[in-house]
């Protein structure tokens, strides 16, 4: 590996065209680079100094196994698998209600990227993982918990169940462009226009979700949530809904009972002691129905998925042009015939999960790995070598570096799909390593840098910069989330006039953010977020006066750059040690002279013009500091990676 590691991923195509590599990127940049890419935070001051004083040959790619090992790694790197996978903690129905179990799905992603899950086993657990083999009971919970990723799939409408078709038709488009790169959906009216894909295969999928059971997280019209997958012992389920199904009749029966009993009352011929009796019964019959109403709505709290499980196996049949009330001839249950699938044996019991997770992993499947790498490669150059990440058929664009696709995806496999192993023979490269240095004979050949003749500068994502101005500030809770504070179950009224909304504000790292599939966190939607209502492949940067008022004017901006202040004057009793500070802490470097002489000036003056203002010379003295903080961390140098 070591040996390998330093060549050129791909020359051919450069040495044609007699383009040189840009050369090497220094060390300050190569460490900010690959903290970023690996972790999704900014590299610590001792972090850099530590790296910058490593003589050996190898430091980075001691830097890079540093950076793996780091439990940061799988919250950097299990966001960008939800965005593919387009993870939302609410169900994208006409009044989105919260999925409050959603958050076991999120870390269960987390974990398997810091614990380097195979990804062949990765997507088997996530398709089928109720249905496979468990050592333990701690297994056989995170494996049912892993199917997840189908329950997260969109529900529709006021009542979801009525648009069924709706939610397996998101599942089916998800699956296929977050795994094969393949738009599925328009199949479902017709074959594909494009890619061989018959209408005929997108029902033989149609009939394995169909025979699958969804959690329903309750809607407008009926809110009651059915169907999640127990996390303990079936039979203590059972027992615990039987007891809470005999008290229900219980208080049904004596709801009943006295409300029968003021029916009869009130056919009595009239009279006061009839009156009295009536009026008496009318105050039974409120009291049973509140406790019956307090009670229903107090179902008992058994830990659960939003999961999937096992249901009827059956076929499906086609809808005719999509419309599910017009029934086309029946198809057996299969997989992409394109692609070599079979169909799910006719000896095989349940939906045919097993059968389909079996086949998306298979080494022989041709687009599984290579979708993965591409990936791998995307998020570490900032764009994949296939640049439209989930299309691989005709509309999408063909690789630029096709043998390098092929070469990734085949040490993929052989490497026990291993994500972190991919990572090393990435960022071990000399390509990785190049500066983004700009060569003027390049520039005329290759403009777009397609032939990764230099390291392409792009922007930090959104999630990124919330976390690197919570890092920077000092706030930033590293600790890892949970559940979030969603209003109790008893409450909940939500309804497609008055939908569930909610922002819930933490100091932890962004992807614990609690994320609407409707409504998206103002942050988020602001800097180019995944929408969750789709499978987000590449976001679409944009550069937009928006952005830069967000910077000036945001009180989450203003709150961090006080709380920034506070550290830099705590930490530093001197204006020239506060400076130098805060370029390390924002910027990963110290400042350049004029630079410091530009940052003490900025200060003064900002202190001058605060003289007017009536309060304290310590809270003046702060707000100066405050705006060179504020002036940092919008500045480009802070959201762009080198």
């Amino acid at each position: 590996m070591a040996a390998e590691s330093h060549r050129p991923l791909h020359p051919g195509q450069a040495q044609e065209r007699r383009l040189k590599p840009a050369p090497p990127a220094d060390r300050r940049t190569l460490i900010r680079r690959a903290t970023f890419d690996l972790t999704g935070l900014p590299p610590a001051p001792e972090e850099i100094d530590a790296f910058l004083a490593d003589p050996s040959p190898r430091a980075f790619e001691t830097l890079v196994e540093r950076l793996l090992a780091s439990r940061h790694y799988g919250e950097r790197w299990g966001r960008h698998w939800l965005d593919v996978v387009r993870y939302a903690d609410t169900s994208g129905c006409s009044a989105d209600f919260p999925v409050p179990e959603a958050f076991r799905y999120r870390n269960y992603v987390i974990d398997a990227f810091n614990r380097d899950k195979p990804y062949d086993r990765f997507l088997r657990e996530q398709i089928a993982g109720d249905l496979l083999p468990h050592a333990s009971e701690s297994e056989k919970v995170e494996r049912l918990i892993a199917t997840g990723y189908i329950a997260i799939s969109r529900r529709f409408g006021t009542t979801p169940e009525n648009y069924l078709h709706l939610t397996i038709e998101d599942t089916i488009e998800n699956l296929g462009r977050a795994l094969l790169g393949l738009g599925l959906g328009c199949a479902r009216c017709h074959d594909h226009k494009f890619d061989p894909i018959p209408t005929e295969d997108y029902y033989a999928l149609y009939g394995i979700f169909r025979s699958t059971r969804y959690s329903w997280g309750g809607y407008d019209n009926g809110p009651r949530r059915r169907d999640l997958v127990p996390l303990i012992p079936q039979e203590e389920a059972d027992a615990l809904r039987k007891e809470f199904e005999e008290r229900k009749s219980v208080l049904e029966k004596e709801l009943e009972r006295v409300s029968g009993e003021l029916k009869a009352a009130r056919k009595e011929a009239p009279s006061a002691a009839a009156a009295k009796r009536a009026k008496e019964l009318e105050a039974a019959v409120a009291d049973a129905k509140q406790a019956h109403d307090r009670f229903v709505r107090n179902p008992p709290l058994i830990e659960s998925a939003y999961a999937v499980a096992e249901g009827k196996a059956q076929e499906a049949r086609v809808h005719v042009r999509g419309d599910p009330n017009k029934l086309g001839p029946e198809v057996p249950r299969g997989f992409l015939q394109v692609l070599g699938g079979p169909g799910v044996p006719a000896k095989a019991r349940g939906s045919g999960r097993l059968e389909l997770a079996e086949w998306l992993t298979d080494p022989r499947n041709p687009l599984t790995a290579r979708v993965m790498v591409n990936r791998l490669w995307q998020h570490h150059f900032g764009k994949g070598l296939v640049a439209t990440p989930n299309d691989f058929g005709r509309q999408g664009l063909p690789p630029t570096h096709p043998e390098l696709l092929d070469y990734l995806a085949e040490r993929f496999v052989e490497q026990g799909w291993s994500i972190k192993a991919m990572h090393r023979l990435i960022m071990n490269s000399s390509t990785y390593r190049l500066s983004g240095r700009d060569l003027p004979e390049n520039l005329e050949v290759d403009p777009e840098n397609a032939l990764l003749w230099k390291f392409s500068r792009r922007r930090l994502d959104a999630e990124a910069v919330r976390d690197a101005i919570l890092a920077a500030s000092g706030e930033l809770d590293r600790t890892m989330g949970g559940a979030h504070p969603f209003p109790p179950q008893s409450t909940w009224a939500f309804v497609q006039e008055r939908p569930f909304a909610a922002a819930y504000e933490t100091r932890r790292r962004s992807v614990y953010v609690m994320q609407p599939r409707i409504k998206m966190h103002p942050f988020f939607q602001i800097l180019d977020g995944a929408d969750p209502r789709s499978s987000t492949g590449a976001r679409l940067v944009g550069h937009t006066p928006l952005q830069a008022l967000f910077f000036m004017n945001d009180p989450f901006v203003h709150e961090q750059a006080d709380r920034f202040a506070d550290r830099l004057m705590g930490a530093r009793p001197e204006p020239g040690g506060r400076v130098k500070l805060a370029f390390l802490l924002a910027l990963g470097r110290p400042p350049r002279p004029e630079e410091e002489r530009a940052a003490l000036t900025h200060v003064r003056e900002a202190q001058r013009d605060l003289k007017e203002l009536p309060m304290p010379e310590e809270r003046r003295l702060q707000l100066a500091w405050a705006s060179l903080a504020r002036a940092l961390l919008s500045s480009h140098e802070f959201i762009f990676i080198e």
